[in-house]
């Protein structure tokens, strides 16, 4: 079912740039597509452009300066392992990303993305609660998360 077949979608405020960014978006999460794109502007970027992110709908309207993405959403990714933290962390952090504290970054759009491991949730929500506090206090102190360390200090 694409994002078009679905009732509730997330739609990004854009100045432009939409397009471009859906589809460098879609590249790197699997399950991702552009589903549509409307009302394009004289040959230049559509308005909206309607799209599938890892199986959630998402849209992003280019409606012009009047507003500015900012740290209030973001896109939360679980990633299954170090490879694949690393892959996305790089990619969204190449070309004017920016990076920030505990698996947050800001893609070069200026979109803000959490890339949390599963392992750390599983980690931190562990029975032994001592464990889990060490290892949510290691990822205090990182900026992309290391899954290795994160276990570390879970085992103290």
């Amino acid at each position: 079912m694409t994002g078009l077949q679905k009732k509730v979608r997330t739609c990004w405020w854009f100045n432009g740039n939409g397009l471009e960014a859906a589809k460098f978006w879609c590249s790197l999460v699997p399950d991702s597509e552009i589903d549509a794109d409307f009302f394009p502007q004289d040959g230049k970027e559509p308005m909206v452009v309607e799209f599938t992110l890892g199986g959630a709908p998402m849209m992003i309207l280019n409606g012009g300066d009047m507003f500015k993405v900012n740290e209030a959403a973001s896109i939360s990714i679980l990633t299954d392992d170090q490879a694949e933290t690393d892959r996305l962390w790089d990619a969204l952090t190449a070309d004017g990303g920016a990076e920030s504290m505990c698996g947050w970054l800001k893609d070069k759009y200026g979109v803000s993305w959490q890339i949390v491991p599963r392992r750390l949730i599983e980690l931190s929500n562990a029975p032994d609660k001592t464990a889990a506090t060490r290892a949510r206090d290691a990822m205090l102190k990182m900026r992309k998360i290391d899954i290795a360390g994160i276990e570390a200090a879970f085992d103290g």
